[in-house]
């Protein structure tokens, strides 16, 4: 065998074996490829070992997406390739700026995930996938926060991103494509704006520190008043209990007092019925002498007047001390 020979055969080989190299695709799992035979669609290949026909049929380039660094800012590329992703995607949208609806211009960077569902739709409905979805996402972004006030805006994020996937999810749905959701990362309002927020937000603060002030010291007085009020009844009560239990012992005192004069008088009248003498003129004649004690009574001498009349309630004297000697 000559030379060239030689040559010719281990050409047609490496021929053979290109042309066989060509039509083995390896597919990895969560990727796949649409292949177009003379142009037309042919199939979509599945993870694994595939066989295509060399130079008839061959995979449908598509856009994607990709971030990368350049002089430490993040910059978005875009590129051809004829893998498809049917993994959860995920894009980090730039800051966009937004208008509310009372007129505040604000700035808003949002995450979309999503995930390829059909393929075949994702390659033939739309031209440039990635960048269909990121300028729809701003323009929905840009209607739904419109629809809203800037106080809105920062209070409702779980409403604009349930709102922005639901709107994403329709639209996107015949480029088969599934919009799993949308987080809304920053929302920076103007410097002006956020100055004037922290003021209101401080002035808020401090009105709900006097009111729970006021209401602390409100609550104190009503409590100082109740215990006031409480004491004060329980003091009455105590001198009403005290009123009333002298007042007990004071007409006890008297009813016994009673009782024990009349028990006197008793046994003076039986005493003086048994000597025969008045008992009205010894009772009298009793209560003269006493008050005569009383008025001598005293270390100054004294001169006492009796009266004429006295004169006959001084003669049962005589019957007391017969009275007495009776005893």
């Amino acid at each position: 065998m000559s030379v060239v020979s030689i040559i010719v055969a281990v050409v047609v080989i490496g021929i053979a074996v290109a042309i066989i190299a060509a039509g083995v695709k390896v597919v990895p799992q969560s990727e796949t490829r649409v292949i177009e035979r003379l142009g037309r669609f042919h199939a979509v290949l599945p993870p694994g070992l595939n066989f295509i026909i060399p130079f008839v049929d061959r995979p449908k380039m598509i856009y994607t997406r990709y971030v990368t660094m350049v002089g430490g800012r993040h910059v978005v590329r875009m590129s051809t390739t004829p893998v498809i992703d049917l993994r959860e995607q995920v894009y980090d949208f730039p800051s966009q700026q937004v208008i509310t609806r009372d007129n505040v211009t604000t700035e808003i960077n949002a995450l979309l995930y999503f995930q390829i569902t059909d393929p075949k739709k994702a390659v033939y409905e739309i031209d440039n996938l990635p960048n269909a979805i990121e300028k729809l996402t701003q323009t929905s972004l840009r209607n739904v926060i419109g629809e809203l006030e800037l106080d809105e805006t920062l209070t409702s994020r779980d409403t604009i991103n349930t709102k922005l996937q639901s709107i994403l999810d329709d639209a996107t749905n015949k480029w088969g494509v599934k919009v799993n959701r949308v987080e809304l990362q920053d929302i920076t309002p103007p410097e002006s704006v956020r100055v004037a927020m922290e003021k209101q937000m401080q002035a808020e603060r401090n009105r709900r520190a006097e009111i729970l002030n006021a209401e602390g010291e409100k609550q104190s007085l009503i409590l100082r008043s109740e215990g006031e009020k409480a004491s004060r009844i329980n003091e009455a009560e105590a001198i009403k209990q005290a009123e009333i239990l002298r007042a007990e012992g004071d007409a006890r005192s008297i009813v016994l007092n009673a009782q024990a004069e009349a028990d006197a008088i008793r046994k003076v009248a039986e005493a003086v019925a048994a000597t025969k003498t008045d008992p009205a003129t010894y009772m009298l004649a009793v209560k003269y002498i006493e008050t005569l004690k009383e008025m001598t009574a005293g270390k100054d001498n004294k001169t006492v007047y009796i009266p004429y009349e006295a004169s006959s309630v001084l003669s049962s004297i005589g019957s007391i001390k017969n009275l007495f000697n009776n005893e």
